[in-house]
C-alpha cells in the first residue's frame, strides 16, 4: 500500500512553532515512527510552503497512491485550487489538522478541502496522521 503525506505552510516548523498548539515534536521524527509502525507500507512525504507545489504533489500521486493524508495548513481556509485538485484526482484524500480548528479563530472553521475529502480528522496532535493511515487500511 502506498500512502502519501502532504503538509502545507509552516508545518516544516513543527516542534518549534507554537508548541502550546502544535506540540514539541518535529515531524521528521514522527514520520520515522510511522514508517516503523507500518513497515509494509510505502509512506512518502512532501512539505511545501507554496500552494502550487501542494497542488503538484496531489497531481503527482493522485492516480497512483492508495491514499493521501493532507494537512494543507492555512491553505485549507483559502485555497479553492487545492480543493479543485482533490476533486480532479482519483486517490482518496483524508484532511488532517493537528489542532482542533473549530476551537480556534472563526476563519479556521471553513475548509475548501473537506467537501472533497474522504474524511476529516482533527485535534489529536500528530496522531491525526496515524488515524488517517488507519482509515485507509480499515476494511
Amino acid at each position: 500500500m502506498k500512502i502519501t503525506i502532504i503538509n502545507g505552510p509552516n508545518l516544516n516548523l513543527l516542534g518549534k512553532r507554537e508548541p502550546e498548539i502544535y506540540g514539541s515534536q518535529g515531524f521528521e521524527g514522527y514520520l520515522e515512527a510511522l514508517k516503523a509502525r507500518y513497515p509494509n507500507m510505502e509512506i512518502t512525504y512532501v512539505q511545501s510552503n507554496i500552494e502550487g507545489e501542494l497542488i503538484d504533489a496531489l497531481h503527482a500521486d493522485g492516480f497512483s497512491a492508495d491514499g493521501i493524508v493532507l494537512n494543507a495548513g492555512a491553505y485549507t481556509h483559502t485555497s479553492v485550487g487545492i480543493g479543485d485538485a482533490i476533486k480532479a484526482i482519483a486517490t482518496p484524500v483524508v484532511e488532517v489538522h493537528i489542532s482542533n480548528t473549530f476551537s480556534r479563530e472563526d476563519f479556521r472553521h471553513t475548509s475548501f478541502i473537506t467537501p472533497n475529502a474522504k474524511g476529516l480528522i482533527l485535534g489529536f496532535g500528530l496522531d491525526v496522521y496515524r488515524l488517517a493511515i488507519e482509515s485507509f487500511t480499515a476494511k
